[in-house]
């Protein structure tokens, strides 16, 4: 007789299937990643041709952070009660069409709107990406393969939207950087509905806290609202410290509430686990650093070295293609044979060697000699992230995955936004203090920028050792005694020996 379904999502089938599925999942991160970049490059365009002002067209960057980031944790949890394949279908779906709609925008209003609904339907279906990933591949080995894939996705996106975003602005208009999402999207959902394994989640009464779900969802938004504005008002001003202290009351309003509500939205029993808390906050560290390089080095070929957008994105391609390539054929491997937390040790380290070779980057690089070995050395980050991801899932409960997953994103989301807004404001202000001493502009810019390389290599210093401090091999942490993979496990028996006609017991259930 077949098992009663349970909480934990049924198997996505054997082989093929559950590689097919892994390609959905990516593919839906690829188009979330796109959108993240490929906007910037078409920037101009949009103001151009929808007449925005200067400040209203950070709006259409800032509109899709403060939605995206916002509601991670929240749609994670979700995914967790509702089902996470009804999650990411549904976030998907509502992203596709507001890709539609801000491709047909025809003011900067529209457009705005457009962008902050991107935001909810990715927050919807990348929430939910890393509790189906794991689920689906419990096998050590294979884990760690299907996490190099995921992650390879990630690093090819952002670089690939800058030079995508150029031709297409080029060639056709920016609305088809949004229009480009439309078949992408429709064929995921179309794949999704017949490969992701069908789970029901463990119910709206398991964790239905309405009260935290608004603490928590208003106090991360307004918190990147005000680190994306810290650029306009800077940190001292009485606006960045007057909403930031509301954003951290509310949020700290919403841990005393999951503390003591019947019914958490959040339960507290995943920051027990060492590999969660210290994953996450290496993450934090480590793309904070990152995205500003990003950032960064792309403002620098273009200010300083006159590169246009389209030989920016090819510039940086090799970036891309470096971490990509490691994190797809190498740290698979290399995670299995000497584990995640020794290759992070070592992505650290490289990614530490290009940040301190930018920190002495000269006005006039040659880009073979100044520039392309930071390219190389960056391949670190193809180590960093799938071994983070790894560390940071394996503390996660069956029941808890989605909501593991939600937080994993949403620290990754403010660590890129207060990244930025901290490196970006320290090179502006060591450019003026620069400027204001004589320097020419080019040197100016340059000193600026060193500085913020310099600063980026410390957070990758202190994110070393947060790693060496708190992070363990999966399936060793002392707090949750075993990894979400040996729970599946778990589960799987619960549910096979549960008796006729009675639903098997659900795994850890809140």
């Amino acid at each position: 007789m077949s098992p009663t379904p349970s909480s934990r999502p049924a198997p996505a089938g054997t082989g093929r299937s559950r590689w097919t599925a892994l390609a959905v999942l990516s593919a839906a991160m690829l188009m979330t990643i796109l959108d993240g970049s490929i906007v910037t490059v078409a920037m101009p365009a949009i103001q151009r041709d929808l007449g925005f002002s200067p400040a209203g067209l950070s709006w259409t960057v800032n509109a899709y952070l403060i939605a995206f980031g916002g509601l991670l944790l929240l749609a994670g949890r979700l995914g967790d009660l509702i089902g996470r394949r009804t999650m990411f279908l549904a976030g998907n779906a509502v992203f596709t069409a507001a890709s539609l709609l801000a491709g047909a925008a025809t003011g900067p209003g529209l457009l705005i709107g457009a962008r902050f609904l991107q935001g909810v339907g990715s927050a919807m279906a990348s929430s939910v990406v890393l509790g189906i990933l794991v689920t689906l591949f419990t096998e050590p080995r294979e884990r760690v393969k299907a996490i190099g894939v995921f992650s390879f996705t990630g690093a090819a996106g952002a670089s690939i939207g800058q030079v995508l975003g150029g031709v297409l602005t080029d060639a056709l208009s920016w609305n088809w950087i949004f229009f480009i999402n439309l078949p992408i999207g429709l064929a995921t959902i179309a794949l999704a509905i017949r490969v992701l394994p069908n789970d029901r989640g463990a119910g709206l009464a398991a964790g239905a806290d309405a009260l935290g779900a608004v603490l928590v969802t208003a106090g991360l938004m307004l918190g990147i609202y005000t680190v994306v504005k810290v650029e306009q008002y800077g940190w001292l001003a009485a606006h960045t410290l007057g909403l930031g202290a509301v954003s951290l009351a509310l949020l700290a309003a919403f841990f005393v509430r999951q503390a003591t509500a019947r019914t958490p939205l959040m339960p507290l029993r995943i920051l027990r686990s060492r590999n969660v808390v210290g994953a996450n906050l290496a993450q934090m560290l480590t793309l904070s650093a990152m995205f500003a390089f990003q950032i960064l080095l792309a403002l620098y070929v273009q200010k300083v070295l006159g590169y246009g957008a389209l030989d920016t994105g090819l510039a940086m391609l090799p970036a891309a293609v470096a971490i990509g390539g490691v994190s797809l054929f190498v740290s698979a491997r290399l995670n299995t044979r000497f584990g995640e937390r020794t290759v992070l040790v070592a992505g650290l380290a490289l990614l530490l060697g290009a940040m301190g070779w930018l920190s002495r980057v000269p006005v006039n690089a040659d880009y073979v000699t100044d520039l392309l070995p930071v390219m190389l050395l960056i391949a670190g980050g193809g180590l960093v992230l799938p071994a983070l991801t790894s560390l940071g899932m394996s503390g996660a409960r069956a029941d808890d995955a989605g909501l593991t997953s939600g937080l994993f994103n949403t620290t990754q989301q403010v660590g890129m936004a207060v990244g930025v807004a901290v490196l970006s404001t320290l090179a502006a202000s060591r450019t003026g203090e620069l400027l204001a001493a004589g320097q020419d502009q080019a040197a100016a810019l340059t000193g600026g920028f060193r500085l913020a390389f310099t600063v980026s290599a410390a957070l990758l210093l202190t994110a070393l050792v947060v790693a060496l401090l708190t992070l363990r091999r999966p399936g060793t942490d002392a707090a949750e005694g075993t990894d979400v993979t040996a729970r599946d496990t778990t589960a799987r028996d619960t549910t096979a020996d549960a008796a006729p006609g009675r639903p098997a017991a659900r795994s850890g259930s809140a």
